[in-house]
């Protein structure tokens, strides 16, 4: 327990420079119940596109019969939806601090369950980015099939995009993407009541009604299958809860009125485009995703679809959006817990934990690459993390109300229970189903992080156990100092040094490294001839090198036994930042070497230039 409070303390230190900001304009970077659609749920609005396809993709093994299953497993699928509304809705209120499933999983089912929480998430959050941008892409790609060749390209700038935006602040890119989202939304219910105001496909759609093939025989396991592929319409559900301290206050309830909302949205939406698939015998197309196929048949092939198709691109690319307002967010926590690096607990001006984003920003943007924006070899990969944090998240909520027991508590534990039952089920069929397709990655991914939490953990309890913290230290003592100063010429620079120098030493040396002998010589009569009362010592370098005289000389005896050594580097600081490339950058590479090789505390002062 001493370890665990120790390393806990460590974790409380380096995070508090980010964790007690306070924004100085207010609320203003922080979001409303509205603003949380774009800045938190696109990953779950966007679903739509792809969800009822991959439901598509799976019983059109057995058959264009096969198809009409699609309506009752949606119904399955939104019954889910509903159970895991209310759960998150209860996540949030229990845990207003964010966290999601971590936060639950730490709390009721211990350290190893929350380990594999923090490390699904955290899976899914760059999955979920790559996903989305490659979907987007793909969306793009089937109304200008020309830009087929630049799709790695238009996702890598789409990303950066997405990644600009998130570094000034989460509100902001809340505000920038809610006209997407609502030209999304809009669209969506556009072709959904258009679709069942028609009897048969517009026309010039290019959508032809086949005649109605008989019923196919469905086994359980491809019913099971292709519910658990339609799940991935889910994914995104629980960001919210993950980040509630982004929201106005109230906070908690800005963020289950944003979740309730959600859910409203995606149910509705899945349901409809569900019954037109039926409606107009929609089947899954290599050239043609299924929604550009519904909207065709609902509104035709003119303006209006293209406005659709390309609100459909916007909106799966811009649903990385979510994984950028949840995993910084989670990272910090993860943070503080000392199981990341403490950085990603660091914030700037803005509330932004910018160490986060970039780091989404980089793995998501590798995963592109090593997959060529392939959304289909990511499609395995993906809904293996959440689902896998729905099942905890559920599971921990069990037992959170068995121990607090509120009134009712059975009726909330029976229904965590069966959503836990479910989810738990779609991710055992991901995993078997997509494990030769993909799904290994990230069965061995999840692991290797976990490994990594443990491992950042062991290096914080021994810097903890090193540093005695949560001990009383010696009282502090002044010892007498010795402070080097290393000199080229004699200069204002050179004199500014040396009176710092004076400030904070007993003794002070200034030490120089000279080629030749006639430059030493003039150095030295040049100081004689100053008297800055500063003693000067020039170190002859045959080999034109600067640190190693310099090394020779602080692991001198003489040098080595004084108690305290300070080497305070002077260095030029232009006023312009491009001039800083015109410096020799000599201070840098000997602040560098001394501080690797040499026992020797080691500041650089800088001396910084007037403006022209």
């Amino acid at each position: 327990m001493a370890d665990a409070e120790q390393t806990n303390r460590a974790g409380a230190a380096a995070a508090a420079p980010g964790a007690g900001q306070v924004d100085a304009g207010g609320h203003s970077e922080e979001i409303t119940s509205l603003e949380g659609i774009p800045a938190l749920s696109l990953d779950a609005i966007s679903s739509v596109a792809y969800g009822p396809e991959a439901m598509l993709v799976v019983l059109a093994s057995a058959g264009a019969g096969a198809l009409g299953k699609i309506e009752p497993i949606t119904v399955a699928i939104v019954v889910l939806l509903v159970i895991l509304v209310f759960s998150y809705r209860q996540v949030i209120a229990a845990y207003p601090d964010g966290g999601g499933c971590y936060a639950v999983s730490k709390a009721n089912l211990g350290l190893r369950a929350s380990l594999l929480a923090g490390a699904a998430l955290i899976v899914d959050y760059v999955l979920t980015v790559a996903v989305s941008i490659a979907a987007g892409v793909a969306a793009l790609v089937s109304a200008f099939p020309a830009l087929g060749p630049d799709s790695l390209a238009l996702s890598l700038g789409i990303l950066a995009v997405l990644t600009a935006l998130n570094l000034r602040g989460l509100a902001t890119s809340a505000r920038a993407l809610l006209l997407p989202t609502a030209v999304f939304v809009v669209g969506i219910y556009v072709v959904i009541v258009a679709g069942f105001l028609r009897q048969h496909p517009a026309a010039g759609s290019g959508i032809h009604v086949a005649a109605v093939p008989t019923a196919a025989a469905v086994g359980v396991l491809l019913v099971l299958k292709a519910f658990a592929a339609g799940c991935s319409a889910l994914t995104g559900v629980e960001a919210i809860a993950n980040d509630v301290p982004a929201f106005r206050p109230p906070k908690a309830r800005r963020a289950m009125r944003t979740e309730v909302l959600l859910g409203g949205l995606l149910g509705t939406m899945l349901l409809g485009l569900s019954v037109l698939t039926v409606r107009f015998h929609i089947a899954p197309e290599s050239t043609q995703t299924v929604l550009s196929q519904i909207t065709a048949a609902s509104v035709g092939r003119g303006g209006l679809y293209y406005v659709i198709d390309l609100s459909t691109t916007a909106i799966l690319a811009i649903a990385a959006n979510t994984s950028f307002g949840g995993l910084p967010m989670l990272a910090s926590l993860l943070a503080r817990d000392n199981l990341l690096p403490h950085v990603f607990g660091l914030r700037g001006d803005r509330p932004v934990y910018r160490y986060g984003v970039i780091a989404l920003a980089v793995l998501s943007g590798a995963l592109l690459v090593a997959v060529d924006a392939n959304t289909n070899a990511l499609i395995p990969l993906f809904a293996i993390g959440v689902f896998t944090g729905f099942t905890l998240s559920q599971t921990g909520l069990v037992r959170h109300w068995r121990h607090e027991r509120p009134r009712r508590w059975w009726a909330r534990a029976a229904l965590n229970g069966l959503g836990a039952a479910m989810t738990a089920v779609a991710t055992a069929i991901f995993v078997v189903t997509k494990f030769s397709a993909g799904a290994w990655v990230v069965v061995i991914a999840i692991p290797a992080i976990i490994l990594l939490f443990t491992r950042i953990a062991r290096y914080y309890r021994d810097v903890a156990i090193e540093l005695g913290l949560g001990q009383t230290p010696p009282v502090p003592a002044p010892e007498p100092s010795l402070v080097v100063v290393p000199v080229a010429a004699v200069s204002k620079m050179t004199a500014a040094a040396l009176s710092r120098a004076l400030s904070l030493g007993d003794e002070v040396v200034a030490l120089s490294v000279q080629f030749g002998d006639e430059a030493a010589t003039s150095l030295q009569d040049e100081w004689d001839r100053w008297q800055p009362g500063v003693a000067l010592s020039i170190l002859r370098s045959p080999s034109r090198s600067i640190t190693k005289p310099m090394l020779a000389y602080l692991r001198s005896p003489q040098v080595q036994a004084r108690p305290s050594v300070l080497v305070l580097i002077p260095e030029v600081e232009p006023k312009k930042w491009r001039h800083r490339l015109l410096q020799n950058q000599r201070d840098i590479i000997l602040a560098n070497v001394l501080r690797r090789r040499c026992d020797v505390t080691v500041a650089r002062v800088a001396f910084r230039l007037k403006e022209e």
